[in-house]
């Protein structure tokens, strides 16, 4: 036992004297957890609480222009703008506007688009009561049975750099508007067909609407907010960076000397191995430590939402601790192979970025390709990852992550031997 806590001082000192590896394992992920969930957090309120300015032409200035123009100052966070120094915008100064990145969405409305809409919405209306004998359609000058009509079309100018779900979710919620105009039309004149004096109120009000509720277990309706996603992912993250230093520092007592006199001195390798698991388990619940207290002191300071473990403290660290061990075992194996610092460092921080991404710490894993999908069940960071989700947001339970910590602690156990059968490999030869 003594032998072991000496190396893992040996460890410890190494790690001290070292303080670019000090910076990778703690300033980095602190720096990480702040700035990504503030760009998120700021990201959610652009899309949906600051104003979003939209630039409205009304070539109709009539019914339904107006009716637009009005739903859309109602709308909350939206705000028109009509025209610029005083002057009206017309088409091609809008999309000038839009194209320069200025405004994000010009929407265009067609002249004569509430004409054309009152004559085919009469035209209908007349054909369809004139089945029930409501109506007489052939006593309506210029109105025919066979009449087609052509569909008029609302422009919408998107700045280039909007992205594509955000132009979906903007083309969605106008279509909405623009159904909701056409069907409060059509019923107008149907009152207005039938002769009723009085509006019987069938529109009055939504008859289906939607409840959002969140499916956990135990208990629903809780709503996970960005902080929530993104504590654990860059938990995470800064666990797995240790593979840096730790690769680094292996290289360093092979390339010094300081590995052979140990190998040489009376310590088993297992003691040696074994001091650098427990300095670095240790690093890793340190880590852990610090992005809680950040996400959960330091968050609030900046306007964000704090971040409160509740009664899942216990089960998040023991997640951390486990997935530090699979670093460990990743970072052991990388240092053992790489035979110099050139090697280690890039190679262990490019392919760390790369488990993050398989993993789902940059871009969820439900929107990946069915290709990438299937290749992220196998990144470590995915188990560790999924097994903070159960806990933090699905309200599971020790035996809901049993299956990702098992994964974790195979992968420590599986790089740990391949490390070590390397090095007896090459000792022989």
């Amino acid at each position: 036992m003594r032998k072991l806590l000496i190396s893992a001082y040996k460890e410890a000192l190494l790690l001290v004297r070292d303080w670019g590896g000090l910076a990778i394992l703690f300033f980095m992920p602190a720096v990480l957890i702040i700035t990504i969930t503030l760009i998120q957090e700021s990201t959610f309120k652009a899309v949906g609480e600051s104003t979003l300015p939209i630039v409205l032409v009304d070539n109709d200035s009539s019914e339904i222009g107006r009716i637009i123009a009005d739903n859309l100052n109602e709308t909350p966070h939206i705000q028109l703008v009509t025209e610029t120094n005083g002057m009206a915008i017309d088409e091609m100064h809008a999309r000038k506007l839009v194209s320069e990145g200025k405004y994000q969405i010009a929407l265009i409305i067609p002249e004569g688009i509430s004409q054309e809409l009152n004559e085919k919405v009469n035209h209908n209306v007349d054909q369809i009561l004139g089945e029930f004998a409501l109506t007489d359609t052939d006593s309506i000058p210029g109105q025919k049975k066979e009449k087609k009509w052509a569909t008029q079309e609302i422009t919408i100018y998107f700045d280039p750099a909007a992205g594509q779900t955000f132009r979906n979710s903007v083309k969605n919620n106008i279509e909405q508007l623009l159904a909701k105009v056409e069907v409060r039309k059509i019923y107008g004149v149907f009152i207005d067909q039938m002769g009723l004096e009085e509006d019987p109120g069938l529109l009055n009000g939504e008859i289906i609407t939607f409840r959002e509720t969140i499916a956990q277990k135990g208990n629903d309706g809780i709503i996970p907010n960005a902080v929530q996603h993104n504590v654990p992912a860059w938990i995470l993250f800064g666990i797995f960076f240790i593979v840096v230093p730790l690769g680094i520092n292996l290289v360093k007592e092979k390339n010094l000397g300081t590995y052979i006199r140990l190998r040489t001195s009376p310590v088993s390798y297992a003691i040696i191995l074994g001091g650098k698991i427990l300095t670095y388990s240790v690093i890793c619940l340190i880590q852990f430590i610090l992005m809680l207290v950040i996400a959960k002191y330091v968050f609030p300071l900046i306007g964000l939402i704090e971040f409160d473990p509740g009664g899942k403290f216990l089960l998040m660290l023991l997640i951390a601790f486990v997935s530090g061990l699979a670093a460990i075992g990743l970072g052991i194996l990388i240092g053992t192979v790489a035979e110099t610092q050139e090697q280690s460092a890039p190679f262990g921080a490019i392919f760390v970025i790369i488990l993050a991404a398989l993993g789902g710490v940059w871009v969820p894993t439900f929107i990946m390709p069915e290709i990438m999908q299937k290749i992220s069940a196998f990144s470590p960071m995915n188990w560790g990852i999924s097994a903070f989700y159960d806990v933090i947001l699905r309200n599971g339970s020790a035996a809901d992550i049993a299956r990702p910590l098992a994964y974790l602690l195979a992968f420590f156990v599986v790089t740990l031997l391949a490390a070590i059968l390397y090095d007896k490999r090459k000792k022989i030869s």
